[in-house]
């Protein structure tokens, strides 16, 4: 009786820790950091993607993301470009056509090829090293095969422009998988494949024409995240972050384990940009950032 007592007494105390447990985790986000945090050690240049954080108004994350020691924003109008650069961030990435419109139909050449030159005009403008750019969605009629060239044949056409100018033309792989959010995965996206992104990239045969390797959407399509930093070291021009499974923060309710990630992306010798790109879940999106920020600040 007495061992059985005994017992009685550990389960009960167990359970009390459990829900003491639970009770903290909802006071309080898992990972956080003091409310001072500034990144220090600055070996990975980091920036944020704007829209991430809507509704908070650019300005005020660009503020944000100085108190943190953040390096850079991206994903903003360019009409808060100005009043980012004030502050003494840096522009890390310039937006282009879109990811849902892109090169895979012929019939959006015109419109993806103006885009991309007003944005590489913008970048050179604000000193930021880089433009985005997609594939597109498959349409019925147009086969894989004829897809891919009409994607090749239309970076061609733009990127003497963008060496011309000395900006790099980053084509993003997005994942196809999650369909439950539409900026959380993108059914039907044509460049789902980060091995086949690179090998379109190959073939535009140019060191302006790089990959925007998301961390988050090569672990949802092809995962050996580390493994495929170092094997496309020589093309990657840009990363984004963001927890998986959900696109949420980097915390402990994730599978991504991103400081050994930041490690690998130095020891390629990358100098390029590293911008957050998860979707804040907590009640706090700046405790959000902070604590991202200090994740990747290896």
């Amino acid at each position: 009786m007495t061992q059985t007592r005994r017992e009685m007494l550990g389960a009960v105390g167990a359970a009390g820790l459990f829900v003491a447990g639970r009770s903290a985790s909802a006071q309080a986000p898992r990972g956080s950091v003091a409310d001072d945090f500034r990144i220090s050690n600055k070996r990975i240049r980091q920036s944020v993607m704007g829209w991430c954080f809507n509704p908070m108004k650019s300005v005020d994350l660009a503020k944000h993301c100085r108190d943190i020691g953040l390096e850079a924003i991206e994903g903003i109008s360019p009409k808060y470009y100005p009043e980012a650069r004030e502050l003494g961030l840096k522009i890390s990435l310039v937006s282009s056509h879109g990811f849902k419109t892109g090169p895979f139909n012929p019939a959006n050449h015109t419109m993806c090829a103006e885009k991309l030159r007003a944005s590489i005009d913008i970048a050179v403008e604000v000193g930021c090293p880089s433009v985005i750019t997609f594939t597109g969605m498959r349409e019925e009629g147009i086969s894989d095969e004829q897809g891919a060239k009409n994607c090749v044949d239309l970076w061609k056409s733009v990127i003497g422009y963008a060496e011309k100018k000395g900006i790099n033309l980053c084509l993003e792989h997005l994942n196809s998988r999650d369909g439950s959010h539409p900026m959380k995965g993108h059914p039907g996206y044509f460049g789902d494949d980060v091995d086949f992104c690179v090998k379109l990239i190959e073939q535009v045969g140019s060191p302006n024409m790089k990959l925007l390797f998301d961390i988050y959407h090569v672990q949802m399509m092809n995962g050996d995240v580390i493994r495929r930093i170092g094997q496309y070291k020589d093309v990657i021009g840009h990363y984004h972050t963001a927890g998986n499974p959900g696109r949420g923060e980097l915390d402990d309710t994730q599978e991504i384990n991103y400081p050994p990630i930041m490690k690998a992306i130095l020891a390629t010798g990358y100098k390029g940009f590293v911008a957050q790109e998860f979707i804040p879940t907590w009640d706090d999106p700046v405790a959000a950032l902070r604590h991202a920020a200090s994740v990747c600040d290896v």
